[in-house]
């Protein structure tokens, strides 16, 4: 349980990063921003973690913690829908107050589960421990446990999940996985009749992964087509006939097509007088501003 909770840890904050993309790039403020909350989160979830061990020393209540934050990370991308899509009238009208509230509603999101994931290893470690003299070889292997997951989540969500399952379908991953071990964990402590709240939290999330039809994750004008790609979020938008393929938060345009028109007026014209470099008499006239 801790090394599946570390591994979500890291896969939520890399997912954070992609949820985040297509409306507000990943430049290193926003990178800033994510680690940083994601720490705080973490550093409340370990106190907690602590005084919850204490107080309530049982492995059930453990898996009652896992449980409720992998159902939490599976609504999130859903939940987070209707912030992100303010960020789509604020960036059009450079609203600054309007793009903050989307940015830090939707980060506060990851408040729940990621706090919940931090009580983990407090908690694992005072369940582990059964005599104080062995207290910090315990306790330095459960949090070696929990890193190699993290290591892992990290290398596993971006070269694995992100290219095979896209953004929604990581946090879903990281939701089935961690209430599926809660899940078995409770059964085997309370039975499967007391456990049935949980299974349907379970089951909740089951359908929820099933009924996605993925659906437009930004709205825009004249949208043709959007993708992730292994590096980028990609949206292809038609304007007046002109074909534009945009890119992350699109506040620019990666190239411009349209099939009247071999000049487009931007900085891709520039590439025209690369034939003049290949050809083998010298230019007469080259001009570059």
């Amino acid at each position: 349980m801790v090394f599946v909770c570390g591994a979500s840890v890291m896969g939520v904050e890399m997912a954070a990063s992609r949820l985040l993309r297509p409306f507000f790039g990943d430049s290193i403020l926003i990178w800033a921003n994510i680690i940083g909350l994601i720490l705080i989160y973490l550093t409340l979830g370990y106190y907690l973690g602590g005084r919850w061990a204490d107080r309530d020393p049982r492995a059930v209540t453990l898996y009652r913690i896992v449980a409720w934050a992998g159902f939490a990370i599976g609504v999130l991308p859903y939940i987070a829908r209707p912030f992100l899509q303010l960020a789509i009238p604020a960036l059009e009208r450079f609203n600054a107050g309007l793009g903050f509230i989307s940015f830090a509603g939707t980060l506060i999101l990851f408040v729940t589960p990621v706090t919940l994931l931090g009580c983990v290893s407090p908690f694992a470690i005072r369940l582990s421990t059964r005599d104080v003299s062995s207290s910090g070889s315990t306790a330095g292997k459960l949090y070696a446990l929990s890193t190699f997951g993290s290591i892992l989540g990290v290398f596993g969500t971006v070269f694995v999940l992100f290219a095979m399952l896209g953004t929604r379908g990581t946090f879903l991953v990281f939701s089935i996985a961690l209430l599926i071990g809660a899940v078995a964990g409770i059964v085997s402590e309370w039975g499967l009749w007391r456990a049935l709240r949980y299974v349907a939290l379970l089951a909740a999330i089951a359908a929820l992964t099933a009924l996605d039809s993925g659906g437009v994750v930004k709205a825009a004008p004249g949208l043709v087509y959007e993708t992730e790609s292994p590096y980028n979020f990609i949206q292809v938008i038609d304007d007046g006939g002109w074909r534009l393929l945009t890119v992350n938060e699109g506040q620019a345009y990666q190239s411009a097509y349209h099939p009247d028109y071999i000049l487009t007026g931007g900085i891709w014209d520039l590439f025209m007088i690369a034939p003049s470099f290949a050809s083998s008499a010298p230019p007469r006239h080259a001009l570059l501003i």
